[in-house]
């Protein structure tokens, strides 16, 4: 069975070629483009993980962090933040409130990111 993922993106061309590539990689992809959907979806999707990113309409993706936490069916969903805010203290902040990991949007390229979620779910396989 293919993995779901939810990409929580407010640019779209940067949604849609990250959807894209992981559809490629044979990954069920689900995108929303502000907080508060990300949130609803991410409840009723139940995705596998969840490039969330910080910076968005709404309601940005601490806050959506925050909100998951409030939810035990939601413990288990790995969460990697894919910011372009690198500062020590969002990473520290996104980390504390439950994010898995913390990618710099500017760092890695496409391939590399699927390459990055890849090796999460070989790490922390679901039971």
């Amino acid at each position: 069975m293919s993995k779901k993922i939810l990409i929580a993106e407010d640019e779209h061309s940067l949604a849609k070629m990250l959807k894209n590539k992981f559809k490629r990689h044979g990954f069920k992809v689900v995108c929303t483009f502000n907080g508060k959907e990300a949130f609803k979806k991410i409840k009723s999707e139940k995705p596998d993980l969840v490039l969330l990113d910080i910076v968005m309409p709404e309601q940005n993706g601490f806050l959506v962090l925050e909100e998951m936490k409030k939810f035990k069916s939601l413990n288990r969903t790995i969460v990697i933040v894919l910011s372009n805010l690198g500062q020590e203290k969002d990473i520290e902040k996104a980390k504390a409130l439950g994010a898995d990991d913390y990618i710099i949007k500017s760092n890695l390229s496409m391939q590399e990111i699927v390459e990055k979620v890849n090796e999460f779910f070989k790490k922390h396989v679901k039971k």
